[in-house]
């Protein structure tokens, strides 16, 4: 098993220095901030942008993994992302994990002035999404002109990339799915999958839900030819019914009950003042020695 922390993007540095650099400290895998312009009940709130945020956090680090919970393509292009997030690939020498989703309906989706989409549609924008940093994030030939493509959402015409990718084929993808399209896709293209297990607020209803997708993703991935065990089965724990971070007994539940399903890597935020995911950080004191 393997263990992650999401760091909000609404610390000032070097409050947020902290955070990253004691993510590390206490031995945790990866870490990771949502990839939004703002985000729902905290829309209000301070609210930093990802890259440069990831950026920084590659330089006051060196082994943790470094990665977006989740982007999208909400009010992303792939080219110049794909340009950004090589960039901290190569700063961070090469750490950095691209979670990546279809978005949700929330404020991302309309503060540029974008039309409704339906589920269709925001689906084959997150799939065309998808395959192009796919393609763009690998060894871009010297001499080749470029990658080009064109889609129905989006294109490119000779797009230079940083050169080669600080890892190879390219820097792991772990794909945000739970519907059969979408773990039909990162059964074909991903590196990782993502879950954050469904929305149900009662607990119980909500693991079953976290071990039917596993069965899913197995299922995809023998659809695809591919062996499951080669994708990594990454759960969120968090959500406002429940915290994983509340006290050590409720992370080792939640952990354990995750490891008994199948997931590789679980997830947890760090503890907030107040609102969402507030608790103590003393907790992660005690989480260390779990880590150790």
């Amino acid at each position: 098993m393997r263990f992650g922390i999401v760091i909000l993007p609404q610390y000032d540095w070097p409050d947020a220095e902290r955070r990253w650099r004691a993510a590390e400290e206490y031995g945790f895998d990866h870490a990771w901030t949502y990839d939004h312009l703002s985000w729902r009940g905290l829309a209000g709130e301070r609210w930093h942008a990802t890259v440069p945020t990831l950026t920084a956090a590659a330089t006051v680090t060196s082994r943790i993994g470094l990665g977006t919970f989740v982007a999208s393509p909400n009010y992303r292009h792939p080219v110049p992302f794909a340009k950004d997030i090589a960039t901290v690939d190569q700063i961070s020498r090469g750490r950095m994990l691209l979670g990546i989703g279809s978005g949700g309906t929330g404020f991302d989706a309309f503060v540029l002035g974008q039309p409704q989409l339906t589920p269709r549609e925001r689906f084959a924008r997150f799939a065309e999404f998808a395959e192009a940093l796919d393609v763009l994030l690998r060894f871009e030939p010297s001499g080749s002109g470029g990658i080009s493509f064109e889609g129905e959402w989006f294109a490119a015409s000779g797009a230079r990339m940083v050169g080669e990718p600080s890892q190879h084929p390219r820097m792991p993808l772990h794909l945000a799915a739970d519907g059969p399209k979408g773990l039909a896709l990162a059964a074909r293209i991903a590196d990782g999958w993502v879950t954050t297990g469904g929305a149900d607020d009662d607990t119980e209803a909500w693991w079953r839900k976290a071990g039917e997708l596993i069965g899913r993703l197995d299922d995809a991935c023998e659809a695809a030819g591919r062996d499951p065990s080669s994708i990594r089965r990454t759960l969120s724990l968090d959500a406002e019914a429940r915290y994983s971070l509340a006290s050590l007994a409720a992370f080792d539940d939640a952990v354990g009950r995750a490891e008994e399903l199948g997931y590789t890597d679980v997830v947890s935020h760090w503890p907030r003042e107040h609102g969402l995911y507030a608790g103590d950080e003393s907790v992660l004191d005690e989480v260390a020695q779990r880590l150790a």
